[in-house]
């Protein structure tokens, strides 16, 4: 076995992946499955922009763990990558030199571990969004795949489209026909000997937490800060009081700054009204501008959405927190609206009780679970035909989805341009060969018997 580590530090936490695979000797390809997970207490590395030090140190427990996940032997030849993606970005723009001190931070502590330190750094939008198609369509064998008798088997079947939901951003991606008119969204790649022709767009400012930061400053606008603010997607009988400096600390709201002194406290009061929240999320995509034959939002060419697509991330757990909290179904876009609805109708108290185990995270379902709605259907343009076609998953097989395994396979030259040399070739002709023989034997055997059935039969008479 062989083994691979990496560090996906997002937005909002970093997970730290220990992969594994058979080594081949004639071509790295293989199935590669997730072997380790290890969830790094504490938020972000873009959080300890004022303390860096501590971004290495949190990251200490999931590598002793890796130390013990990987065997010994082994360690010496593990690649270990760290990928940041959209929270180290916004530092980048807000604070180049905390960004880079962050970085070297961490890369310090990664050397400290005796596996083969590859470098940390942060990924582009689009790197992020290639990097999730590509981890998803290998794990589902949609590249290529090792038939029944050892041979390699290109399956001919259609990539799956990705979609990922992050803490700070959120990408689309997949393979299409149409012209891609923008230039920064085309990625060719060559993969196994096949072309594709991939659309990839990544929107910083559009992930879960930024999204929430994002309508809190909407909302204190339209209510000109006064000290008490109604919240249409917090839950009847919710209300928290905030500093102003916790909701202009990035530069997806810093534009939006109120002249008010930032250690002001505004209290919001939850009065959980589905249509009046769905009008102010609505407010945070741009739909009139388009200099392109079709838009997503903000101005961003985007072709038309085809073929079947996986969603991951919190795509896949607001999906999750309508069918298993809240016991609705989600087949349609109307699915999704009315469970929003009705999430947005639930009280405080009804919703604890329906779940307090999520008490961090509930008053904000009713106000993702709409982005969600009008991202799909406003935003990409899915409809009854297809959004059908969206799976709503976290997982395939054993193996997480997300960037880091399609980064890994990347950066190892795992996943060649080439189609793989059919070294199995020599066995797929011995079982040719095998096959005939058991076959040439077992007629004989059965013409032998006949024979002799026939011969004893003649011999009574």
């Amino acid at each position: 076995l062989q083994y691979g580590i990496v560090l996906d530090a997002g937005s909002s936490h970093t997970a730290m992946f220990v992969y594994k695979w058979t080594a081949d000797k004639e071509n790295d390809t293989g199935v590669v499955s997730e072997h380790r997970m290890c969830d790094v207490e504490g938020p972000g590395i873009s959080s300890y922009s004022s303390n860096p030090l501590a971004a290495g140190t949190s990251l200490e427990h999931c590598l002793n763990q890796a130390l013990r996940d990987v065997p010994k032997e082994k360690h010496m030849g593990t690649p270990l990558y760290l990928g940041a993606t959209a929270g180290m970005r916004l530092l980048n723009i807000a604070d180049p030199q905390a960004s880079d001190a962050v970085l070297r931070a961490v890369a310090a502590t990664l050397k400290m571990y005796p596996f083969d330190f590859r470098g940390a750094k942060i990924l582009s939008g689009e790197e992020e969004g290639v990097f999730g198609w590509v981890t998803a369509n290998y794990l589902l064998e949609n590249f290529i795949k090792r038939g029944w008798l050892g041979e390699w088997i290109q399956p001919q079947k259609k990539t799956l489209g990705a979609m990922d939901f992050g803490g700070a951003s959120t990408q689309i991606t997949f393979e299409t026909r149409d012209t891609i008119e923008n230039p920064r969204n085309k990625v060719m790649l060559k993969l196994y000997g096949q072309a594709y022709k991939v659309y990839t767009h990544s929107f910083l400012c559009y992930g879960r937490d930024q999204v929430l930061k994002r309508l809190l400053s909407k909302l204190l606008q339209t209510e000109s800060y006064r000290e008490t603010v109604s919240h249409p997607c917090w839950p009847m009988g919710y209300n928290k009081s905030l500093l102003l400096s916790s909701i202009y600390d990035s530069p997806c709201t810093e534009k939006e700054k109120p002249s008010l002194a930032l250690n002001t406290t505004v209290t919001l009061v939850g009065i959980g009204n589905g249509n009046l929240c769905t009008l102010h999320v609505s407010k945070l995509f741009d739909f009139t501008n388009c200099s392109f034959s079709h838009c997503s939002f903000d101005g961003v060419f985007q072709p038309k959405v085809s073929g079947n697509f996986i969603a991951f991330s919190a795509f896949f757990y607001t999906v999750d927190f309508i069918q298993t909290v809240m016991r609705r179904p989600v087949h349609l876009p109307s699915d999704l609206k009315d469970a929003a609805e009705t999430i947005c109708a639930t009280s405080w108290s009804e919703l604890l009780q329906k779940a307090p185990k999520l008490e961090k995270r509930l008053p904000d379902y009713c106000a993702v679970s709409t982005f969600v709605y009008l991202l799909t259907t406003k935003g990409y343009s899915f409809n009854n035909h297809s959004f059908p076609n969206i799976a709503f998953q976290k997982k395939a097989g054993e193996t997480s989805i997300g960037w880091a395994l399609g980064y890994m396979l990347n950066l190892t030259n795992m996943i060649p341009a080439e189609k793989p040399s059919s070294h199995k070739s020599m066995l797929y002709n011995y079982w040719v060969i095998l096959i005939l023989l058991f076959v040439v034997t077992t007629l004989t055997s059965l013409v032998t018997a006949i024979c002799l059935l026939r011969h004893s039969k003649s011999s009574i008479i």
